[in-house]
């Protein structure tokens, strides 16, 4: 079994998951790790695949829903790596009035601890003449929630931003 990296992006639109899903599930696809989401007025997917065939069946599968609805496609082979072990263990959530460089500083104070993100979103909400950015940061944590939270300080006042530091509650199932 291979494995490939599949991006894709298209106008918002109903049907481009089941179009894409049903495409892999034809050339024999497994969808290992994914994201979906709408990122302003387009839709996107990331997600590792698993493939018997040939890399270019899964191609060949893509092709009539990309180009029925307009999407763009890149599609890489990938070496197998075992699954990562860190889960997440500390949300940070960010609110503050939509400003360049927010994003930048927190991501460059968290990566100065080793802070690995394993999620990131962000959202930006308001109104034209008074914008909001929203974050919400998952990661691991080597050095724990106080770390963070001290790292993060100085931030919420030279940035102007609301910062919070919680722990990810995890469950086992």
């Amino acid at each position: 079994m291979s494995q490939a990296l599949l991006t894709v992006i298209g106008e918002d639109r109903p049907g481009i998951v089941a179009a894409v899903t049903q495409a892999l599930y034809a050339a024999d696809c497994a969808i290992g790790d994914a994201s979906m989401m709408r990122l302003g007025g387009y839709f996107t997917i990331m997600q590792v695949i698993d493939y018997q065939r040939d890399f270019g069946a899964v191609e060949s599968a893509l092709d009539p829903a990309v180009k029925r609805l307009n999407l763009r496609v890149h599609l890489d082979p990938i070496p197998s790596l075992p699954r990562q072990q860190d889960a997440a263990d500390v949300r940070v959530t960010v609110y503050g009035a939509d400003h360049p460089g927010i994003v930048a500083g927190v991501t460059e104070k968290l990566a100065s601890v080793g802070f690995n993100i394993i999620d990131l979103e962000s959202e930006r909400s308001g109104n034209p003449d008074r914008p909001i950015y929203v974050m919400v940061i998952q990661g691991s944590a080597p050095g724990g929630l106080e770390q963070i939270r001290s790292i993060l300080e100085p931030l919420k006042a030279s940035q102007g931003i609301e910062i919070t530091v919680h722990p990810v509650d995890t469950v086992l199932l």
